[in-house]
């Protein structure tokens, strides 16, 4: 029953995964990170701005899902 449980979970967050990861700009600046024209104001606040709360939930989703998987597969060696 529990491991039922821990599947369900464990394809919840590979599917907001996913989402997260194509929710998420770019990181290329293309020709203007070699003037260095990337260090503006947005890009130092990155943390607290929208984009920055993308990457610290993807963050955690991608340490949840390898416990996870690590967790499912323990019985399968």
């Amino acid at each position: 029953m529990l491991r039922n449980i821990l599947t369900v979970v464990f394809i919840i967050i590979c599917i907001a995964l996913v989402v997260l990861v194509l929710m998420q700009e770019g990181k290329s600046a293309g020709l203007g990170s070699l003037s260095g024209s990337t260090e503006t104001y947005w890009s130092k606040n990155k943390g607290r701005s929208f984009e920055g709360k993308l990457v610290k939930i993807t963050t955690g989703l991608a340490v949840a899902f390898i416990v996870l998987a690590a967790v499912l597969n323990i019985n399968r060696f």
